[in-house]
């Protein structure tokens, strides 16, 4: 399993979602008070992340 989400607690008691690569986080979101919003913004990752532009400010 090369890439996968992962949801966490963390510190805090809050729900983060994670996206792991080769089991190093690539990135993750803001930490959510309950495990349905964190699933809800895997679902929006998935969904709008294909079609999202790529912006090069360099």
């Amino acid at each position: 399993m090369a890439h996968h989400f992962k949801i966490k607690k963390n510190k805090a008691g809050e729900f983060v979602a994670y996206f792991m690569y080769n089991s190093e986080p690539i990135f993750w979101t803001e930490g959510y008070s309950s495990k349905a919003s964190a699933r809800n913004a895997i679902a929006s990752v998935q969904k709008n992340g294909p079609s999202a532009d790529t912006v090069d400010d360099s």
